[in-house]
């Protein structure tokens, strides 16, 4: 008690503590006297045992008033030191410092206002403390009592303009502490932070953007504060960063470009809107500084393409084309494998756009980055494969011409037809739904002939018949109908005169086999009629089945259409193209008569001129309507153009070799309907089989005749027939 009565009067000492304000006011300014007249003597020592007893008996003391009256003291001391004060700075601040986490509101009040008096004295030199005081301003920003916090205000304005016109800051030490301030959620606090941060970034002598990375991420996690006025400051920020970096000649864009792929994925639709902006400006500028970061930045961007916010789609296609358009090499760090990677996760969106675009990506790499792409084909063909599948057909088109790009190696080629055959067997609603689209767009991407070429092949040696069977059918249809395929069909017609349609046809009809309607349809394409008609007499009761007489109907109207106009044309010389016709009458008789197929086909058939060339085309004979179908067939045979094109291309084609071929394989469709049918039979049969039985004997027993009956019908059945009975096959017997 003496030291502190000799360094403090007992008076002062008193009023320094008590409960009135202005009895402390007064006492404040007695030590602020006595400090001047200190200094103006010398009296170092004295002045430091003044601050002792401040901090020891009045700061620290466990009664409010008195930490309030060491509080304005300390003050005061600073005022009356002048200039002198700096050397007593680390006396004075750390206890006012500590007092800004005081459980009485009224005591960080007067800390505030303390500190505030000292800054205001000591100014540059406050430097010193700044990120203590920082990181206690942070706290009070949010403090729960309106007058610290306005206290706080006044002194966080003070400190700005002492940092922001000394030149002893350092940036370097103060980042640490605000990147781990930056993740704090108080609405306060973040306010306080931007404030912070854009005052800082609008010194000149202080390089913010080159620190941008380590709070970067706090600044876009504010822009879905609930508070509009917190993310348009964060907004501002982030605006005024980006001008910065577009007129910076050096920007460390890899660090925060794995920031911005990270919120470009944000449920908040503002963040992910500012963030895809931030992307398409550094793959602007970014340069060779992004190229190992374009994996993780496509990532980013191709999800954005779906977005449901219109502006974030317009952005990010934006951007993915100007990504795509970039040209680097895998020797400049770009990594096609990463890539694809991207790229085939995608493929699994639930968004058809993004989808697209994966597609397109797989496709440009292909295009300039083959030998890299096919070395990791084995990771995304399977992928590539089951995208077929899709529910989307554009996406299944440019599938399609992945596949292409990857086929026109022979290897390649061959494993998508083997595959695209198994996805069709395994999924028959593919079939249904994709066959014809996939088929097409191959053989435009492909080579037809390639592509039914080597599908025939595979089918020639399939197992499961039924789907053999289902597939064949397909193919023939889209041979028949799709405008792509209009060489082939060329080509087919050309059969029986050319060396290339000769081995076409032969190498199709050992898969159409599969389908005798598919064989029909081959033979009249290729004008091998008389075939036709020897495939149609081939024919037993058990191929025509409801199948065959829906195929049989959907040929019969493809006849009526622009395809088949040479076969209508050639009706009108029923004399030269008999076997055409003897084809068509066959077809008709298949039919039943009230189906539609049957009127359509007899209509055609009543057009045809009932005249037919003689002696050499000079001469025409006329006959009547009724003329039977037997006369054209006997008419000038010998001189029917398409037997002198058959004898004379029999070397090219083996028309009796190829119709045993297509009895065998119709024998084993036989023999597994057949199997099918007795495997139906035998199971729903088994359980009734001795009860059927059973009726059969009672009902044999009640009709059993007398045995005098039994043997006088045996006597007139061994007599020879009466004339009467001598009747011809189909007449009435009476």
């Amino acid at each position: 008690m003496s030291d502190a009565l000799s360094a403090i009067p007992a008076a002062v000492h008193r009023n320094l503590s008590d409960k009135l304000y202005e009895k402390r006011k007064n006492a404040a300014i007695e030590i602020e006297n006595t400090v001047k007249l200190l200094i103006a003597a010398g009296d170092h020592d004295k002045i430091s045992k003044v601050i002792d007893v401040l901090i020891k008996e009045f700061a620290k003391s466990p009664q409010a008033n008195h930490r309030k009256g060491g509080l304005i003291g300390l003050a005061a001391v600073t005022v009356g030191l002048a200039t002198e004060a700096a050397q007593y700075l680390e006396q004075i601040v750390p206890p006012v410092i500590d007092s800004f986490t005081d459980q009485d509101s009224r005591v960080r009040y007067y800390a505030c206002e303390a500190l505030y008096n000292i800054a205001k004295v000591v100014r540059g030199e406050f430097i010193l403390f700044f990120n203590k005081i920082f990181d206690a301003l942070c706290k009070l920003s949010a403090d729960s009592d309106a007058n610290v916090q306005s206290a706080a205000h006044l002194l966080d304005r003070l400190v700005k303009d002492i940092v922001t016109e000394s030149d002893q800051f350092s940036i370097e030490e103060f980042i640490p502490l605000l990147k781990e301030r930056m993740n704090v959620l108080n609405p306060y606090v973040r306010q306080f932070l931007v404030g912070w941060i854009t005052v800082l970034d609008s010194v000149p002598d202080i390089d913010m953007l080159g620190f941008l990375p380590d709070f970067l991420d706090g600044l876009f996690n504010m822009l879905s504060d609930s508070s509009h006025e917190i993310r348009q400051q964060a907004d501002s920020a982030l605006s005024e960063f980006l001008q910065e970096i577009k007129n910076s000649p050096s920007v460390d864009y890899g660090r925060m470009a794995e920031i911005l792929v990270q919120r470009a994925s944000s449920s908040d639709e503002f963040t992910r809107l500012t963030a895809i902006t931030w992307i398409n400006e550094f793959v602007k500028l970014g340069g060779d500084q992004l190229v190992r970061y374009y994996a993780d930045i496509l990532g980013a961007i191709l999800p954005c393409i779906s977005d449901k916010e219109e502006k974030i789609r317009v952005v990010a296609r934006e951007t993915n084309e100007e990504l795509r358009s970039i040209h680097v090499e895998p020797s400049d760090g770009f990594d096609v494998g990463a890539i694809l990677s991207v790229a085939r996760r995608q493929l699994s969106s639930d968004h058809e756009a993004t989808r697209i675009e994966a597609l397109n990506w797989i496709s440009t790499l292909l295009n300039k980055h083959r030998t890299e792409v096919l070395c990791f084909l084995n990771d995304i063909f399977d992928t590539l494969l089951k995208a077929l599948s899709d529910s989307s057909d554009d996406v299944v088109l440019l599938v399609l011409e992945v596949h292409a790009g990857v086929a026109k190696d022979p290897q390649y080629f061959r494993h998508l037809i083997v595959f695209l055959v198994h996805n069709f067997r395994a999924d028959n609603s593919l079939l249904e739904r994709r066959g014809a689209i996939i088929v097409r767009r191959l053989c435009v991407l492909l080579d037809a002939e390639r592509v039914y070429r080597e599908l025939s092949t595979i089918l020639e040696g399939e197992d499961n018949l039924d789907f053999a069977s289902t597939m064949v059918q397909a193919l023939n249809l889209i041979l028949l109908t799709a405008p792509e395929l209009s060489k082939l069909r060329g080509l087919l017609k050309g059969s029986l005169i050319n060396r290339e349609g000769r081995e076409l046809f032969v190498a199709l009809y050992a898969s159409w086999c599969h389908s005798p309607m598919a064989i029909i349809s081959l033979c009249l394409l290729a004008q091998a009629y008389q075939h036709a008609s020897v495939v149609i007499q081939s024919l037993v009761e058990e191929d025509i089945n409801v199948k065959f007489l829906v195929q049989l109907d959907k040929l019969i109207r493809l006849l009526e259409t622009p395809i088949f106009t040479y076969l209508r044309l050639q009706l009108l010389e029923p004399g030269r193209y008999t076997w055409l016709l003897k084809t068509l009458y066959g077809l008709l008789m298949l039919l039943p008569q009230q189906s539609a197929a049957f009127k359509i086909l007899r209509t055609r058939l009543k057009t045809v001129p009932t005249y037919s060339f003689s002696g050499g085309g000079d001469q025409i004979s006329r006959a009547s309507s009724g003329v039977p179908f037997s006369q054209y067939m006997n008419h000038h045979e010998d001189d029917d153009a398409e037997d002198i094109n058959i004898t004379s291309s029999h070397q090219g084609i083996n028309f009796a070799a190829r119709l045993q071929q297509f009895e065998n394989v119709q024998s084993q469709h036989r023999v597994q309907a057949r199997n099918n049918v007795k495997y139906t039979y035998t199971t729903s049969s088994s359980s009734t089989s001795k009860e059927v039985k059973r009726s059969e004997d009672e009902e044999e027993e009640q009709h059993k005749p007398p045995p005098s009956s039994r043997s006088s019908s045996v006597a007139d059945n061994s007599r020879p027939p009466s004339r009467s009975s001598r009747k011809g096959p189909g007449q009435l017997q009476l």
